[in-house]
């Protein structure tokens, strides 16, 4: 008579899909950690970005009435359940935190002024200063500076006071680290 040996306890298929599912999403967490960018693969700075970046000016701060009407892209709003009150007028206006700076994801799209964003450009989003202004952002770690104008809002990322172009975040030396810590100055035409 032949020896009977017990058979092995077979799981159910709804067991042996969940451990194989459990076993890929350790998969994919593991070969995410290894060494994932700290910004996706459609940011950047684009292929072929102008070769002058380094010596692209400053914006020149002027007088833009828009700023001071608190209609447009000046109204109150509500982005991720937060409500926000565009500063108006004149006032002057100084903030510290960290600047944080966007590429070619968002190159060619609408801002919230409705102008055409560039990120070769010197401008900027902030949550509160008027549409059109103008900010003196300073790297507080190597003293470097640039006036951009501001013609969109955000950032909306919690701790982050500005989103600067790609551009102005290269001549500030933050490009590689994807945000620094900088003083936001509001600066008026003279």
């Amino acid at each position: 008579m032949p020896l009977l040996l017990p058979r092995p306890l077979r799981q159910p298929a709804a067991a042996r899909f969940a451990r194989a599912l459990s076993l890929a999403a350790l998969a994919l967490t593991l070969a995410a950690c290894s060494s994932a960018p700290k910004r996706p693969a459609t940011d950047g700075p684009g292929d072929k970005p102008p070769a002058n970046w380094a010596s692209i000016p400053s914006a020149v701060p002027r007088d833009e009435p828009a700023a001071r009407e608190a209609r447009g892209p000046n109204k109150p709003y509500e982005v991720l359940g937060q409500r926000y009150t565009p500063r108006v007028g004149d006032a002057p206006f100084r903030e510290r935190g960290l600047a944080s700076w966007y590429g070619r994801k968002f190159h060619g799209n609408r801002t919230a002024s409705g102008e055409i964003y560039d990120m070769y450009g010197m401008t900027a989003a902030h949550r509160t200063l008027p549409l059109p202004s103008y900010a003196r952002v300073t790297n507080v770690a190597n003293g470097r500076s640039v006036i951009v104008r501001v013609n969109d809002r955000g950032p909306f990322k919690a701790g982050r006071v500005i989103d600067l172009t790609w551009t102005a975040a290269a001549q500030l030396g933050f490009i590689n680290q994807g945000e620094a810590e900088v003083i936001v100055e509001r600066v008026l035409a003279r």
